[in-house]
């Protein structure tokens, strides 16, 4: 029988309390519907009154394992067939390493659990090392990094964390730079919404990239990006039309890259 159930729909109908954002139900629906009717490991960090374990449980159907981690040891009441609670701290990484010892790897983890930024990061350097090739680990309510009462803004928030790991992604590529710390040996997508973030996990997708090239026949164009970025400095090049030395080049260039920065700046204050 087809599974229509919609998040939406089963929050609604609950007879457990749940709290959840009203724009989240659609981006549920867009990044787990791939899962339903899947043999899948489905983890939510945050358990509270049990009320989003049925739903999820509903939501992905019959075949799904459905685990809640909260460090309230009274979420133990709303275990039940196929719907396993483990009672623990997100930010410690002692209790991870228990965690994935008894249960294995996962498929999903929705971390809706502390949103400090120690539990939110912990977590993710934590769980993604432990998340099945094409699975993923979806961090919610992240507007907490611009929040006070979670100490921030901070250089040192969950949202810098995740800016973090966009370079990081972005250093599988030739002659970048590396981080001491890397996640991109499991992590190669980034999702951003209002206060959402998915990190997609393959390692397959993760290799360091390469340029490769076809036999396709070659044209002898001339690649023009320099004269592109020529636009801010042409009265520049007009006076300089008649010399042809090294330091006339090396101070166009230079004056070419400050006038264009100033040109871009205003969209990055």
């Amino acid at each position: 029988m087809e599974n229509n159930n919609t998040i939406e729909k089963l929050f609604f109908d609950s007879k457990k309390s749940s709290i959840k954002g009203k724009k989240y139900f659609k981006l549920y629906e867009e990044i787990l519907s791939a899962y339903k009717d899947k043999n899948i490991t489905f983890v939510e960090i945050g358990v509270l009154n049990g009320g989003s374990l049925e739903i999820w449980k509903k939501f992905f159907g019959k075949e799904s394992r459905i685990i809640g981690i909260d460090l309230n040891p009274d979420c133990k009441r709303f275990e039940k067939d196929r719907i396993e609670i483990f009672i623990g701290n997100q930010s410690d990484p002692h209790f991870w390493k228990d965690f994935f010892s008894k249960v294995g790897n996962v498929d999903v983890i929705l971390d809706d659990g502390g949103h400090t930024n120690l539990s939110q990061i912990t977590t993710a350097v934590e769980t993604v090392k432990n998340i099945n090739n094409g699975g993923m680990l979806i961090v919610e309510d992240t507007h907490t990094s611009y929040m006070s009462e979670f100490n921030n803004p901070s250089k040192y928030s969950f949202i810098n964390f995740s800016k973090k790991v966009i370079d990081d992604i972005n250093f599988t590529f030739f002659k970048s730079k590396k981080f001491k710390f890397s996640l991109n040996k499991f992590i190669y997508s980034i999702q951003f919404y209002e206060s959402f973030v998915v990190f997609k996990v393959d390692r397959e997708l993760c290799l360091n990239n390469k340029m490769i090239e076809n036999r396709g026949e070659k044209f002898s164009h001339w690649d023009m990006r320099e004269k592109g970025d020529e636009v801010n400095i042409a009265f520049l090049k007009k006076m300089f039309a008649f010399f042809n030395i090294k330091k006339v080049k090396k101070f166009t260039k230079y004056y070419k890259s400050k006038v264009n920065v100033n040109n871009i700046k205003k969209y990055f204050e």
